[in-house]
């Protein structure tokens, strides 16, 4: 019997993920094609390509995991051992780059711009959070022996001199991002007609300067001439950062912007500055002489930059910032860990009687009052009091549903994000009923909500509450000594070394953020914003809640309940991207009703979240 119910369970399992889930995939780019504003781009032959090579890939992956590895490339049904041969010597996840392939060559070969923009890119993100959130800890809790080291693998952060295996991995990182990175930022730059029927021919190849040949050799050659693999790391990740962080900028920001920040050379080949600058800085460190030696190149490249590039200050302004942010990226980390840590042990309370004022109330007091004024500033005036409605019907859903899932004699009064969501539906028919527009509300408040979730998260920090698992990496990991703390007082964690995940979900708030705002401002429909915001946060959550301790989770079938209710969320945001409703014009304006909603808003929830009755033992009372 335990037999036959293995084989229906492995047979259901390859129907979804061959069968229902690239359906549901193309369904998907088909239903939202008239919505995406990025070009379309047909590319017949090299569509073909991509997709013999990335069917290959996944068939030679499939077949070295079933024959050394003892089983099927199935999550719910894993090899018995762990396969280091074949392509797996190469890449960590084969089966998933062939996919990826297949499906840029689909959608290459159809000419699909909603395939190109949206499907793959979340298909990217999606695989990824399910190695992050799920994989890459399943593998290690299995194979604690093995390592996860490929032939691609960045060299470690030791140093040890770096070898040609090191410096062959960085430069194809580098080269790859770099060219990729040029090619779409092409396509989203060069004139309409030559977005058909483009792909990378001779003449995206051909440096048209001894300028720009130069800046390109300085970069090919840089981890050849590196010594540590600590220094090659370095050069390698902040090269990758500056690289993606561009390319984010590019495909958020309006043409003009574009045009202004990578007018550079039309080869693939030619690295923009904040990628010289880079290289150089990595070159720089092995001695006194090169820190001169480069400081002197890094000034006459700029010159000549300067003298001979339109947007020149605009260019190197934004050159600039893309390098301290890339250089600096570690610095800039330990700066909010250690913020983090600080907000974590900050707890603070004032006893009025029988009445408790906790400081970590003001965190989601203020992001309430965020939240509705500007919400109610892009949706106008007159939305005001619908959105104060809204919120606080969102708020009392979130504490029923923590009530119902986490509710204890120690969680007197919790909250719970997910039923925020599903509140979402109630406070939908309450403005619905008041005489509103729903989709003009739910899409204002999905632009503004990954920034208030952010700062209402400093709470989490405050209340440990969505803390982190335990960790032994100290450049991660923060320490909760106030015994206030759900660490201290009810995980028994006190001064141990756990995952920021509060943190973790601020910075992916932040990006989900300024993608969230360049569809708004860019007039998608309200729908697609609100299922983006779902796609993402869920996204987000789901590898966050892999890295959380908290002891009254449940767990069911190997996952997180919070990451099956993140992966509902992820499937509902589908559904709704796919929804069309004519784009609502609307006028951001100040008025007072804006104002006084906020505020009512924010002591409301300052109240809800901040202020308690601790001597009572009622439901709801207490908040520790």
């Amino acid at each position: 019997m335990k037999t036959k119910q293995s084989t229906i369970g492995k047979v259901l399992y390859a129907v979804c993920f061959l069968i229902l889930i690239p359906m549901l995939l193309l369904f998907w780019a088909k239903k939202t094609e008239s919505l995406i504003l990025y070009p379309t781009v047909k590319a017949p032959l090299g569509g073909w390509i991509l997709m013999i090579a990335g069917t290959l890939l996944m068939l030679y992956s499939m077949y070295y995991l079933m024959k050394y590895g003892q089983g099927l490339p199935m999550n719910a049904f894993p090899p018995r051992v762990f396969v280091k041969r074949g392509p797996y010597k190469v890449f960590k996840h084969p089966i998933y780059w062939g996919f990826v392939v297949l499906m840029i060559g689909y959608f290459l070969f159809q000419g699909s711009a909603s395939g190109l923009w949206l499907v793959t890119p979340v298909t990217i993100l999606g695989l990824v959070a399910l190695v992050w959130g799920y994989e890459k800890l399943d593998l290690k809790k299995r194979f604690p022996e093995e390592s996860l080291r490929t032939v691609l693998t960045l060299p470690e952060k030791t140093h040890d001199k770096a070898d040609l295996k090191d410096r062959l991995a960085s430069f194809v990182w580098i080269v790859g991002a770099l060219l990729l990175m040029n090619y779409l930022i092409r396509l989203l730059t060069i004139p309409e007609i030559s977005k058909i029927n483009v792909w990378p021919g001779s003449d995206f190849f051909q440096i048209e300067n001894g300028f720009d040949i130069l800046k390109f050799m300085i970069v090919l050659m840089t981890p050849f001439f590196i010594s540590s693999k600590e220094q090659l790391y370095s050069w390698a990740f902040s090269g990758l950062v500056a690289l993606f962080l561009s390319l984010f900028i590019a495909l958020t920001l309006g043409e003009g912007i574009q045009l202004a920040l990578f007018e550079t050379s039309a080869s693939l080949l030619c690295p923009p500055l904040y990628l010289v600058f880079i290289s150089l800085w990595a070159l720089s460190r092995r001695s006194a002489y090169m820190k001169i030696s480069m400081s002197i190149a890094a000034l006459i490249i700029l010159w000549v930059q300067w003298r001979y590039l339109n947007s020149a200050l605009l260019h190197f302004l934004y050159s600039a910032l893309l390098f301290l942010l890339a250089v600096f990226s570690f610095s800039i980390w330990e700066v909010l860990r250690r913020g983090s840590e600080w907000i974590a042990n900050s707890w603070r309370e004032w006893r009025y009687g029988k009445v408790r004022i906790i400081n970590h109330g003001f965190y989601v007091g203020f992001a309430a009052f965020f939240a509705i004024f500007t919400s109610g500033f892009l949706a106008g005036g007159s939305y005001a009091w619908a959105l104060l409605v809204f919120a606080i019907t969102v708020i009392v859903f979130s504490a029923v549903w923590a009530q119902l899932i986490e509710g204890s004699e120690k969680l007197k009064r919790p909250y719970g994000y997910y039923g925020a969501l599903v509140g979402i539906i109630f406070a939908s028919m309450a403005v619905w009923a008041m005489g509103y527009d729903v989709w003009v509300i739910i899409g204002s408040v999905s632009v503004v909500m990954p920034w208030a979730q952010a700062i209402g998260r400093l709470r989490c920090l405050v209340n440990g509450c969505c803390h982190g698992s335990l960790t032994h990496d100290a450049s991660v990991g923060i320490r909760y000594f106030h015994y206030r703390s759900r660490v201290c007082g009810l995980s028994d964690l006190k001064g141990e070394l756990l995952h920021p995940t509060p943190l973790y979900s601020i910075v992916w708030l932040f990006f989900t953020g300024l993608v969230l705002l360049s569809l708004w401002v860019n007039g998608l429909s309200d729908p697609f914003v609100f299922g983006l915001y779902l796609i993402l946060t869920g996204l987000g959550r789901f590898v966050e809640e892999a890295y959380r301790g908290e002891v009254q989770t449940v767990i069911l079938k190997g996952l997180r309940l919070y990451q099956w209710t993140a992966i509902g969320s992820v499937l509902i945001g589908i559904v709704l991207t796919m929804i069309h409703v004519e784009p609502v014009v609307r006028s951001p304006e100040f008025t007072w009703d804006i104002l006084w909603a906020s505020l009512i808003g924010g002591l409301f929830t300052t109240f809800a979240m901040g202020v308690d009755f601790p001597d009572s033992n009622a439901r709801f009372s207490r908040l520790v």
